[in-house]
């Protein structure tokens, strides 16, 4: 390629252009070199892969890991009090995104029949409900208010309680372990400290439920007795984060992406029927599951570069889903697109196990806001709200909003 950039040390993070689109380094880097090198901050010669049909072929090869035992993981970004990684982290049961076919093949089998498309259509009638009690209580309150505390937070917390059987009272608890998990800025002692008590909880609900089951995913999967409770677990503990987080933020940062897309907005307030294509449109665009890591287990050829054995290999999906080799005018919203092929929910055997269900959750949320509140802005200008630039899932952690008027 004619163009040339410089190889970056640590992963460039700074949202320079917008909100919505990826780091400006990070697009010159995709058009420049899709598959480069990079100098990760312990001095470690690794690869940051942003292009499109890159990304794509490195997530269906197996040779790229996602075990964290098999070899040194480094990081791409400095972590305060964090030590440097200098050997593999040990493998927690059941936590089958960490995990190689065929020990991630086992757990995920035992999960693909909980989360069948039937399954999921079933539950859209009680998603619904979910959603239209939330606006009730949301049409109830004074506005300004917060989005993400009042509507885009409680919405997937009671879908995911209700899936796996985990009592919604204890939500607040569950919830605050999670975000503090997920920051980047967070010492090891805090980030261990809300994950010990997370699998605490856990562990004791999947032992009650192997003894008691219930009608629900973590039941269903309790019955398995070639399964240990540390699996289980494990298995949890995925479910509950990957199941609240990621939905939750994708309908506080979609509903921010749509109200300052007011054209767009406004032609799928009039015409739902647009609403599938636009939610898979939202998806790609925003991205908010960005950054993936893989081990080489082998020397590899990728893009035209080889990859050597031992490399930790950073994936942006985000770069990848704004490729304009592979989607026109990438960094342009457009509802009318047709985004399926988008990288957001992964590719290859990890692609995410609950995609169907996080599609129901936001059609259901979006329509129902869109519909019951007509006036819905911003109640702060564009430029404060605070967005999520320290935690590894992207969004905003608060979406003031206020709305003229409402409607049944």
């Amino acid at each position: 390629m004619s163009q040339t950039v410089d190889i970056p040390h640590g992963l460039p993070m700074e949202r320079d252009a917008s909100p919505f689109d990826p780091p400006r380094q990070i697009s010159r880097l995709r058009e420049a070199r899709p598959v480069s090198p990079m100098v990760f901050p312990d001095g470690h010669q690794g690869w940051l892969v942003t292009g499109y049909e890159a990304v794509r072929q490195l997530m269906a090869d197996t040779r790229f890991s996602s075990r964290l035992d098999l070899g040194v993981i480094h990081t791409p970004y400095e972590t305060p009090g964090m030590p440097t990684a200098t050997e593999p982290s040990p493998q927690v049961p059941g936590l089958f995104i960490a995990m190689d076919p065929p020990d991630h093949t086992r757990l995920r089998r035992r999960l693909t029949g909980a989360f069948t498309v039937k399954r999921m259509k079933m539950l859209e009638e009680q998603i619904n409900d979910i959603v239209q009690r939330q606006l009730d209580g949301l049409a109830r309150l004074t506005p300004p208010v917060d989005l993400v505390k009042e509507f885009a937070l409680p919405v997937p917390s009671l879908v995911i309680c209700e899936l796996l059987g985990v009592p919604y009272a204890d939500r607040e608890t569950f919830q605050a372990n999670s975000a503090k998990f997920l920051e980047r800025e967070v010492t090891l002692e805090d980030k261990m400290a809300a994950y010990g008590a997370l699998t605490m909880y856990l562990a004791e609900l999947v032992t009650h439920k192997r003894a008691e089951p219930g009608e629900d995913i973590l039941s269903d999967l309790a019955r398995h007795d070639d399964l240990t409770i540390e699996e289980l677990t494990g298995a949890a503990f995925l479910l509950l984060l990957a199941g609240h987080e990621t939905t939750a933020n994708m309908l506080a940062l979609g509903t921010f992406a749509l109200l300052e897309h007011p054209e767009q907005l406004a032609e799928l307030r009039a015409n739902p029927d647009l609403m599938p294509d636009a939610v898979e449109e939202l998806l790609r665009y925003l991205s908010i599951a960005d950054i993936f890591y893989r081990y080489a287990t082998e020397d590899i050829e990728l893009g035209g570069e080889t990859i050597r054995e031992g490399s930790t290999v950073v994936v942006s999906l985000l770069a990848a889903n704004h490729d304009p080799e592979r989607f026109d005018n990438p960094d342009t919203l457009d509802i009318h697109r047709k985004a399926r092929g988008h990288l957001s929910f992964g590719h290859g055997v990890h692609q995410c196990l609950g995609q169907q269900l996080a599609r129901i959750e936001m059609r259901a949320g979006f329509e129902g806001l869109l519909r019951r509140f007509p006036g819905l802005k911003l109640a702060v200008p564009a430029g404060e709200v605070r967005l999520r630039t320290d935690m590894n899932i992207y969004g905003v952690h608060e979406l003031p909003v206020t709305w003229t008027e409402t409607a049944r």
